[in-house]
């Protein structure tokens, strides 16, 4: 493990007791949290995207504002749905704020996880889906998208126009060298992760596989990571690519986590979601001995460079950079991570 960060769904509503979290709340904690892991040394911190629901769900403001206020944490999406995307849009957006972050993007897409409405992404007018889930859309947006950041000409000049320069198609502006190689795409099959790697682009994998194979979760999404990277090999792409697991830990180091996460340590679970048979991951809860000792033999962390830990949000800034700390003093380095800072 070279790299670890969080991974936020950026819930925020009712929270009991008369209390609730805005939307604006959301947002300004979760400047706040990525400067403190900032200054930690934490690699990354990534939000999950969701449309009509209480969660994040247009993160390129966000991106931009904690680009913005930190000076080395990678910022990114895991992952944006590209059923709801304009590609070119996206594009821009994009390379805007991996200007303002000076490469420290991470853009992680797909097509996106199990929707809260019904073919939500026709509200956005993305019609003439094939597939019941859209799955040729978000590919057909992605394939635009990537031609776009790679400075293809999108559009004819206008010749009588006397604005702009140059002649023939243009490209998309801003336009971000090496974005890129920081594109990722978020695969819940073996299928998905092997047309990543022939794409040429990173993988991120979550704790929710659409696929059985009688296999424990870690082992099902080491073969995927495996799957992936043999794929790229083949395609003939450059270098190595990047791989990504999430997982929620939670280190026990106090009364108060004990209270909210101690006895919430489960095994892997097999189930139907969006209409297939999943395999999801288990949820790591204890002192920080025994997770080094439980995670050394987690198969999939052991194979990918970077690791996203799930963190609860709602509990708050203070809450949630303790944790984050506790895992990079005493758990982190065990795995292999190689702070600076903490």
């Amino acid at each position: 493990m070279q790299r670890f960060g969080t991974l936020s769904f950026g819930h925020y509503g009712p929270l009991g007791g008369g209390r609730e979290l805005t939307a604006g709340d959301s947002l300004h904690q979760a400047i706040d949290l990525a400067q403190g892991m900032d200054d930690l040394g934490v690699d990354g911190v990534y939000f999950r995207v969701h449309h009509f629901a209480r969660q994040q769900a247009s993160p390129m403001p966000l991106l931009a504002a904690i680009a913005a206020r930190t000076e080395r944490i990678e910022v990114g999406t895991g992952v944006i749905d590209m059923r709801y995307e304009n590609p070119l849009y996206l594009a821009e957006e994009a390379a805007a704020v991996d200007l303002i972050s000076d490469g420290r993007l991470a853009l992680g897409v797909s097509r996106g996880s199990p929707e809260s409405v019904v073919r939500g992404f026709e509200a956005f007018g993305y019609t003439g889906s094939q597939d019941p889930r859209g799955a040729d859309i978000a590919r057909e947006h992605f394939s635009t998208f990537l031609r776009a950041i790679e400075g293809e000409g999108m559009a004819e000049r206008d010749p009588n126009s006397p604005f702009g320069d140059g002649t023939g198609r243009q490209r998309i502006e801003p336009y971000s060298p090496g974005l890129r190689s920081r594109i990722w795409w978020g695969a819940g099959n073996s299928e998905s992760a092997e047309w990543a790697g022939r794409m040429g682009v990173n993988l991120m994998s979550s704790t929710l596989l659409t696929e059985d194979k009688g296999l424990p979760f870690d082992e099902l999404q080491a073969q995927q990571i495996d799957a992936f990277r043999e794929a790229w090999r083949e395609a003939g792409h450059p270098g190595e690519p990047r791989t990504s697991v999430s997982r929620s830990i939670f280190p026990i180091t106090t009364d108060e986590e004990d209270m909210y996460f101690g006895g919430r340590q489960d095994g892997d679970g097999v189930g139907y979601i969006d209409g297939m048979r999943s395999t999801f991951g288990k949820t790591y809860a204890a002192a920080p001995d025994v997770l080094v000792e439980q995670l050394l033999e987690d198969a999939a962390i052991q194979t990918a460079d970077t690791l996203m830990l799930t963190i609860p949000s709602q509990l708050g800034v203070a809450f949630n950079l303790r944790m984050v700390e506790s895992f990079a003093k005493y758990v982190a380095p065990a795995l292999g991570w190689v702070g600076t800072r903490v």
